[in-house]
């Protein structure tokens, strides 16, 4: 998936051949085995490819002023299957096959490339290389050959510099074209079904309707229609099940499946925990071991937090749904308000989105709805608390940067091939775009992975969160801000966030997530009332 006119549009200024030269992702191997692990091929390869075979190799060429300016040449080299790979694997497309599956001017295989380079470096003298970034373990190996090939002496004047194609490869990802659009759709369409799934099976559980048949975990194992979820990992196999079943073969990232007070850790992957239960009561020592052998467990109340996302083609998705877990399917009311309050802060952030509005805020949009919601919720003092006076104003609070404590991270960040897309554009090195005065605090905007003007295009990610961590409150402990005794009354919640993700629009925004994330909706269905 590429447009050639926004991969070559950085170089249209250079009057030498541009040439690009980029290697494909290789089949990963365990450490010191010959367990091959799961494929999937390098983004930018991927973007200007649409090839998906390891070990392959691209080489493309532009030269202004000439037929190359307006129909750049395209040379794709995929491996040949040999009669021995055939045997343990599916074989890669025959040259014939690759030239109708890929918008390439030609397809052979990586034993024609060197001759490739020499017909490029002769017919374009001066020609300038341009490859990924060299000598990092975030690309994969260009082989050297292939360099010292373009700077023998019997080919004078060629040069290879890896010092602007990453920047243009992102500059052009980060606004997408309708393919890639329609691409991203399908994954969250996926990932929205998978979040209610797992919903829905709690749902069903909370209402006895999940019963294993007689003999079931002692003569057979249990079938997926008698599965319960009462453990992180359990959560986790339904969702990728979910998305796996619809064709989905990558996740986006590691799910985070993180329940109780876990969901205080912002990037949770461990998913290995049970969910909180009990207490035991009095008479539970004379059980005969029923707690052990399959008798259906009462859940503590709290909250399941899970932020996962499948791929589609290689672009991804990343949903988060915060849901309660015992209490009849029911949040504590604790954990509505905090969750009430975090959905507020993500339809704020909707209703000012549009193209030229500067991400940073819709950061502080968050920082300020927190602010107010805590102090209505009594965590945060008021300027009419007892003892307090104008230090406790909801602008004091906010130049204060307290609320970093309780929502540390970004509100989004651009989304695409990778689910973290296109770093070196949307967060900039230099960035004319900030400056001046901080609205806000500055750690407002300490962990935010895009910082640009929105534009039509951008795919972004609003994930608002609030979080009760021991690691993150110890700094606050001593705050004139907080009424400490209320704060204790919510630390159980752990952490809610809701995350969507949206597509930019001409006239503002469009959510391509589909799973509901309104209070009344998500009780109604993990309590198995919808």
């Amino acid at each position: 998936m590429y447009s050639k006119q926004a991969c070559h549009q950085d170089f249209r200024t250079s009057c030498k051949p541009q040439i690009l030269l980029l290697a494909g992702e290789a089949t990963v191997f365990r450490h010191d085995t010959d367990r091959e692990l799961v494929f999937r091929q390098e983004s930018n390869f991927y973007y200007l490819s649409g090839c998906t075979v390891p070990s392959s190799f691209l080489l493309a060429a532009y030269q202004p002023g000439t037929g190359l300016s307006n129909n750049p040449s395209v040379d794709l080299f995929i491996p040949k299957s040999e009669l021995e790979d055939l045997m343990w694997s599916p074989p890669n497309p025959s040259i014939e096959a690759a030239k109708d599956m890929h918008d390439v001017s030609n397809v052979e295989h990586p034993e024609a490339l060197p001759a490739a380079i020499d017909t490029l470096v002769k017919a374009l003298p001066g020609a300038l290389f341009h490859t990924l970034p060299r000598n990092s373990a975030l690309f994969p190996v260009l082989p050297a050959q292939y360099t010292q090939q373009v700077l023998s002496a019997e080919n004078g004047e060629g040069a290879v510099t890896d010092l602007y194609l990453l920047s243009a490869l992102h500059q052009a990802r980060l606004i997408k074209d309708a393919d890639e659009i329609g691409l991203i759709t399908i994954a969250n369409e996926i990932s929205s079904r998978a979040h209610e799934v797992v919903m829905r099976v709690l749902g069903k559980a909370v209402k006895g309707k999940i019963q294993a048949e007689a003999g079931a975990s002692k003569d057979r194992p249990l079938l997926p229609g008698e599965w319960l979820i009462e453990k992180e990992a359990e959560a986790e196999a339904i969702f990728v099940a979910s998305c796996r079943r619809e064709g989905a073969v990558h996740q986006a990232y590691l799910p985070i499946v993180a329940a109780s007070t876990r969901a205080s850790t912002l990037h949770y992957c461990c998913n290995d925990r049970e969910f909180a239960w009990g207490p035991v009561k009095p008479n539970d020592l004379h059980n005969k071991n029923d707690l052990a052998s399959g008798k259906s467990k009462e859940l503590t109340p709290q909250v399941l937090l899970i932020d996962a996302g499948c791929e589609w083609n290689c672009y991804a998705s990343d949903i988060t749904r915060t849901m309660p877990v015992g209490n009849g399917g029911k949040f504590t009311p604790e954990a509505r308000a905090i969750y009430e309050l975090v959905l507020k802060m993500q339809q704020l952030s909707f209703e000012i989105l549009r193209p030229t509005l500067h991400w940073d805020a819709v950061q502080l949009i968050c920082h300020q709805t927190l602010v107010k919601g805590f102090q209505k919720l009594g965590i945060f003092k008021s300027p009419d608390s007892q003892g307090s006076g104008s230090w406790n104003s909801e602008e004091a609070i906010l130049a204060s940067g307290i609320s970093s404590a309780f929502f540390p991270h970004g509100v989004g960040h651009s989304l695409g091939m990778d689910v973290h897309d296109v770093p070196s554009a949307s967060k900039p090195a230099v960035n004319n775009t900030i400056g001046g005065v901080t609205l806000g605090h500055e750690s407002f905007y300490t962990y935010l992975r895009l910082r640009l003007p929105l534009e039509a295009g951008m795919v972004v990610t609003v994930e608002p969160g609030i979080y009760f961590s021991p690691h993150l409150l110890a700094a606050v402990r001593d705050s004139k801000h907080i009424n400490h005794d209320v704060l204790k009354k919510y630390e159980s919640v752990g952490g809610v966030r809701i995350e969507d993700v949206i597509l930019i629009t001409q006239d503002g925004y469009k959510n391509m997530t589909t799973v509901r994330s309104d209070v009344d909706w998500i009780e109604a269905v993990c309590s198995g009332s919808a």
